[in-house]
Parts: structure tokens; sequence; C-alpha cells
């Protein structure tokens, strides 16, 4: 009978380091900014780091396939644009909107899976193609304002419609008075997306085809099929980001969706080194995105000036990645 399995050093740090680092942030702000460690605080980073969480979900997922969604930022501003447009200028109720913003979701993932897979395009140039696209398009119904409650229309009309109390609450309701209701369907769908690609046979063809492509076509498994979903998943979850960020802004602002594709990825790709996977998953998605959000929040309460948080988030992303992948190659 053979006893317990031992782990070198560098087998530790490749496993545990990220989760190190952010205790280390976690007690290093902690320390600095008594207020960092309050109960209010730990639910502001959550509702920041739900929507990107969102978002870096839908990134894992392409990526399980060896793909990769860079349109995923721009198809949440885009359903963020049509869910405020069916809300003021059609006045067309909160469910018509939500249905709106989550076609047009699985419509940028239905486009992305055939550029991808029947026209082979690789899908680093298609979803940059898509984003493009998306950005320009989201500004032609408004011809480029945002999207406000009395708004003036082009024809010099004003909107009648608004948003209602009941889309609202859907990025700004706090359930029994504490929990914001981003956070709990960031939880859902991270439970969703673990679930499938750690728990299920979808999971496994999605690893299959993501290590091989050809073997896993070779073995059965319907790869088109497969890279299709995991595309349409990428919009799906893109368009529940926008529709949650339309609810906490109260409007559809051309501006909101430019850092979210960044966000996301970064956080997808901190996620492979969460507990040493090397390779996209769902729950290191969520901590990479928790991370991020941890070490904005920290330097934005010390007061570190704004235009040195990006540089400071980047180099320490850099680090972490670096230290992580090159222990992995030398494992």
């Amino acid at each position: 009978m053979s006893g317990p399995v031992s782990l070198s050093p560098r087998q530790v740090a490749f496993k545990y380091g990220l989760l190190v680092l952010l205790a280390a942030m976690l007690v290093l702000f902690s320390s600095l900014e008594p207020a960092f460690a309050s109960m209010r605080n730990a639910f502001i980073i959550l509702q920041s780091v739900a929507i990107v969480a969102i978002l870096a979900l839908g990134v894992t997922t392409t990526l399980a396939v060896d793909g990769f969604d860079l349109s995923i930022g721009a198809t949440a501003a885009t359903a963020m644009m049509t869910a405020s447009y069916v809300l003021v200028v059609l006045d067309g109720g909160t469910t018509m909107a939500i249905l709106a913003a989550l076609a047009v979701g699985v419509v940028v993932g239905m486009i992305n899976g055939f550029l991808t897979v029947h026209m082979r395009i690789p899908d680093l140039l298609a979803t940059l193609g898509m984003m493009f696209l998306l950005l320009g398009l989201q500004l032609i119904p408004t011809e480029g304002r945002s999207i406000a409650t009395g708004m003036n229309l082009a024809d010099g009309s004003v909107a009648t419609g608004r948003f209602t109390a009941a889309f609202l609450q859907l990025g700004r309701e706090k359930v029994a008075g504490v929990v914001p209701v981003p956070v709990i369907i960031m939880v859902v769908l991270a439970l969703l997306s673990w679930l499938l690609l750690e728990r299920s046979r979808f999971g496994r063809v999605f690893y299959a085809i993501g290590g091989n492509r050809t073997a896993a076509h070779l073995a059965g498994a319907a790869v088109a099929r497969y890279r299709y979903l995991a595309y349409v998943m990428s919009g799906v979850y893109a368009a529940i980001g926008g529709i949650l960020l339309a609810a906490r802004v109260g409007r559809g602002d051309v501006s909101s969706g430019n850092s979210l594709l960044m966000d996301a990825v970064a956080a997808a790709l901190v996620g492979f080194a969460v507990l040493g996977a090397a390779r996209p998953n769902a729950l290191g998605s969520v901590m990479g995105a928790l991370f991020v959000g941890v070490l904005l929040n920290g330097l934005t309460m010390l007061n570190a000036p704004y235009y040195a948080q990006d540089f400071i988030k980047g180099a320490v992303l850099v680090l972490a990645l670096m230290f992580t992948f090159g222990l992995a190659q030398r494992r």
C-alpha cells in the first residue's frame, strides 16, 4: 500500500502559487487600508468582477475547443445596447429586452461558428472581424449616441420607453439586502460551466477537441457541432453580461464595453494557473476575475494614480503567468 504522494517545492508553487499571491494581496491591502477587509467591500469586489467573470467563462468555453473569442466584449456591448433600445425606444418591456439581447448572443455565436468551422477562418481573425463589425453596428440605430430614458431620437421625437424596475433589479437588487443579484448569477453560471466542462461527456469532448482536433474527429466526435456550441455558449454568456451591465448603469452607454474584452481574457488566461490546471477551466476563470478585481480594488482604496493602475495590473498578471507557466514547463 503506497503512502501519500509528496509534492516538490516547485510542484507546490505551480499548483498553489496564484492562490498564495491572492492571499498575499488580501493581507497587504488589509494591513494598509483596514476598510479593505470589510464585508461591504468584499461584496463590492464581487459585484465589480461578476460581469467580467461571466464573460471569462465564455472565453473559457471557446479556449476549451482550441478557439478564442475576441468578439465577446463587443457582443456584450451590443447586447447591452439592444436591451436598452428595446426598453427605451421600442418600449418593449423587460422580457422582450432580455430575449432580444440573448438572441444577439446566439446569432453572433452562430456566425462565429460558421466563420471558423465552415469558412475555416482562423478563430482570432474571424472573431476580431466580428468585434469590429459589432462595435460599428451598435452605433447605427442611435447614430452613435448612448441610450437613456427621455432621449431625443433622430427624427426629433422623444423616446417614450424607460428602464423598467424589474430590469434594473437584475443589476442593482441585493438578495436579503446583502448579496447582489449579478453575483448570484455569476455563481450559478460558474457552477453550470464547471459541471459541463469537468463532470460531463460534453466537457471531455470539448477538451479532447482542444487537445487534438484531428484525433477527436477520428474518434467519432462531432467536432464541428461542438465548436459551434462553444461559440454559441460564449455569445450567450456575453449577452448575459451585457444585460447585467445595462441593468447596473441604467443606460445603453456606447463606451461601457470597451474594457470588457481585455479583462475577460486576462481572467480566463490567469485561470490556467489556478491549482495547476494548465488548461482553461471554469473555477480558474472566476478566480482569475477575482484576482484582477482584488488588485484593482486595493489599488483604488490606496489612492493609486488611475494612470498607473493598468500598468500595475499588467505587470502583476504577466509575472503570475510567467511564474506559473515557467514552472509548468519544468515539472
